[in-house]
């Protein structure tokens, strides 16, 4: 479980981790260990953000470092998997062309203009969000970690290869859907426990975007691609924001 949990953290941040080789066994429940994965960067965001605060720094510079708070303990891993969405999705091509575009490794003007869109947004639904919301900031990570998780183990593959494809393969499907469910759970009831409203917003958006990211997975792309998996985190967290920030402005 220690190797497993040492995958996830590999795979998914920028977090120094010892080095040991991948294998079948140690990969079976590294998804289990994703949504941890989410609360490291809740604690480094908020270790961040309380720098921010003491050293008097303005509204714009503490949004922007949380804005890329995320990004950089991530690698960027999901983001690169938004903006290659964003590239087959603008395409308009059959399946098999998004798919091939997805494995591309140039960037497209649309994904260079989306990913402006992106930051921007972030940025700045971040000057407007107050502290009695960044717990359930705090709890989108998780979340949104959590059900990426459970698409990769849930939905069918767009193909069958890659890292999903390998996730697949070695994770014990049942056992880690059973895991991510409980934690999934968890969270909703932690958030809703905190504040009924604040709560509510984390989780309806939360299933509304897993919605859509199924949704577009089978209809546009066939299934699911690890590509497709950090494009739904990255919207997920931006919807959860979005919706947080809309109640500080309302005074829920």
């Amino acid at each position: 479980m220690l190797q497993s949990m040492i995958v996830a953290f590999s795979m998914y941040s920028k977090i120094p981790m010892p080095k040991i080789t991948w294998t079948q066994k140690n990969m079976k429940y590294a998804l289990c260990f994703f949504p941890m994965v989410g609360a490291a960067v809740a604690l480094i965001l908020m270790s961040v953000l309380w720098v921010c605060e003491k050293a008097k720094f303005g509204t714009v510079f503490t949004a922007s470092a949380a804005t890329l708070v995320p990004v950089l303990v991530t690698g960027g891993i999901h983001l690169d998997g938004y903006l290659d969405t964003i590239d087959a999705l603008s395409s308009y091509g059959d399946k098999e062309k998004k798919l091939e575009i997805l494995k591309d490794s140039n960037s497209g003007a649309f994904a260079i203009i989306y990913g402006l869109v992106y930051f921007v947004t972030n940025i700045a639904v971040w000057t407007e969000i107050q502290k009695e919301a960044l717990p359930f900031v705090c709890i989108s990570f998780v979340i949104s970690r959590t059900l990426s998780g459970l698409s990769i183990v849930s939905f069918p593959l767009a193909k069958n290869t890659g890292l999903v494809a390998a996730f697949q393969d070695g994770a014990q499907k049942k056992n880690v859907k059973i895991v991510l469910l409980t934690l999934l759970f968890l969270a909703w009831g932690v958030s809703l426990f905190l504040h009924p409203v604040y709560g509510g917003v984390v989780l309806v958006l939360s299933v509304i975007s897993f919605r859509i990211h199924y949704d577009l997975c089978k209809r546009k792309f066939g299934g699911i691609t690890g590509d497709l998996a950090g494009f739904f985190l990255q919207i997920c967290e931006l919807m959860i924001l979005l919706g947080l920030m809309l109640c500080c402005k309302i005074k829920v």
